[in-house]
């Protein structure tokens, strides 16, 4: 896979974390990682954005890519709008990727919120700029109560447009998780269909850079560069 889109189930459940991850795990293998962040809401200028932060956490190395920001922290479509900025289109966001693609191993596009959030006036959304660019679609969510739902959700939208989905990967994992979180791991394949392909600690992002690296290829499924495994990850969490 040259390039993975990586969505969520909503927002601030863990989509630049887990990209990082991912790009520490292939930089350390040896490959060339861009991330390629199409838009940046709820930031001023000059501040960093997620595909800096990825970068900031995955390698200098890895290059961080952003398309357009917006200031205020709402869908890029209503903060366009607001801040009477251009929207982005799927063929902008396709023609970015392909382009780093061009001069990477891989190319990691995060989305903003989740699948179907607008990126402009004509409603166009993440899952139009999957297609365009042939590109697997990695899902991020929570742990918590809910996460059956909207994870299932999700699934059946990229089912529904033919978008091939990679797996699941938890964005946050609780260091003491409830009832809720434990049994919601052994049922998030069967009810979404799809596989689980890793579980970031909560708290990752804000390791040290170096314990960042060193640590994420334990988090994610080999399918992602990793060494982890959702048999000893469920067996050493179990619903009881």
């Amino acid at each position: 896979m040259s390039v993975i889109v990586v969505s969520g189930t909503g927002t601030e459940i863990g989509k630049t974390v887990v990209t990082s991850a991912i790009a520490a795990a292939a930089a350390a293998a040896g490959r060339s990682v861009a991330v390629l962040k199409p838009a940046q809401t709820g930031l001023e200028p000059g501040v960093p954005g997620d595909a800096a932060d990825a970068a900031r956490l995955a390698g200098p190395s890895v290059t961080a890519v952003e398309l357009a920001r917006y200031p205020e922290p709402l869908a890029p479509d209503t903060a366009a709008r607001r801040a009477g900025l251009p929207t982005l289109s799927p063929a902008e966001i396709a023609e970015a990727a392909d382009k780093l693609a061009a001069s990477h191993d891989l190319v990691l596009v995060e989305g903003a919120g989740g699948l179907l959030v607008r990126f402009d006036e004509a409603g166009h959304t993440l899952a139009d700029a999957a297609r365009l660019l042939d590109a697997p679609v990695l899902v991020v969510a929570p742990a918590a109560l809910g996460t059956l739902n909207s994870t299932t959700l999700t699934a059946e939208a990229l089912r529904a447009r033919q978008l091939a989905a990679l797996g699941v990967v938890i964005g946050s994992w609780p260091a003491d998780p409830d009832l809720a979180c434990r049994c919601n791991l052994a049922d998030l394949p069967s009810s979404s269909g799809l596989p689980l392909l890793g579980a970031v600690p909560e708290g990752s992002g804000a390791l040290a850079p170096e314990e960042f690296r060193a640590a994420a290829p334990a988090w994610l499924d080999p399918s992602l560069g990793g060494t982890w495994s959702a048999r000893s990850f469920l067996a050493a969490w179990p619903a009881g």
